[in-house]
C-alpha cells in the first residue's frame, strides 16, 4: 500500500512518516471534555470530504463524539503520478482548522477543539486496509452509538474504487 516518492519522518510526541502516494489509518481527538454534537459532526465529516478526490482520496471516515477515524490517500498534485502529492500533514491541518473555526462559531465559543497531534499511520497491505477499514465501519457498533453501521449518520465510506 506504500507508494512512490521521497520518505519523510518528523517528530513531536508522536511520530509521523509520510511516504508519497501512501494510504494513513488517520486518529484525531477532541480536546478533553469537548464532546461533538450532531451539527458539529455534521461540519467534521463535510471538512473531510471537501478534498476528496481533490487532494486525498477517502476511502471511509467517522466522526464519533470525541474522535475522528479516516482512511485516506494524499493524492499527486499534478497528472504525473510521480509527481510530489499533497501533504498529509496540511492536509490535516487545513480540516482541523476550518472545522474548528467553524463549531467554534456554532457552539458560540473560542479556543481550539481538537488535540495538536493526529496519530497516523502508513497502511501497509491489504490485510491491514480491510482490518482499518473494518475497525472505521464498526466504531459507532462498538461505542453503543447504533446497532447497525449504516445507521450511523456520520460514516462515510466510498463507493467507488480510486
Amino acid at each position: 500500500m506504500s507508494g512512490i516518492g521521497r520518505f519523510t519522518a518528523t517528530r513531536r510526541n508522536l511520530p509521523h512518516w509520510q511516504v508519497p502516494g501512501s494510504v494513513y489509518f488517520l486518529t484525531w481527538r477532541t480536546r478533553p471534555g469537548i464532546l461533538l454534537e450532531p451539527k458539529a459532526r455534521d461540519v467534521v465529516l463535510a471538512g473531510i470530504r471537501f478534498w476528496d478526490s481533490k487532494r486525498w482520496y477517502v476511502y471511509s471516515a467517522v466522526v464519533m463524539p470525541d474522535h475522528v477515524h479516516a482512511l485516506a490517500r494524499p493524492l499527486p498534485m499534478g497528472e504525473d503520478v510521480r509527481a510530489s502529492h499533497f501533504d498529509l500533514s496540511d492536509l490535516l491541518e487545513s480540516v482541523k482548522g476550518y472545522t474548528s473555526r467553524q463549531i467554534n462559531k456554532l457552539a458560540g465559543r473560542a479556543g481550539s477543539l481538537w488535540l495538536d497531534e493526529t496519530f497516523d499511520r502508513i497502511v501497509l497491505d491489504t490485510a491491514e486496509f480491510e482490518e482499518k477499514g473494518d475497525y472505521i465501519r464498526n466504531n459507532p457498533v462498538k461505542a453503543g452509538l447504533v446497532a447497525r453501521p449504516e445507521d450511523y449518520p456520520w460514516l462515510y465510506e466510498s463507493q467507488v474504487g480510486d
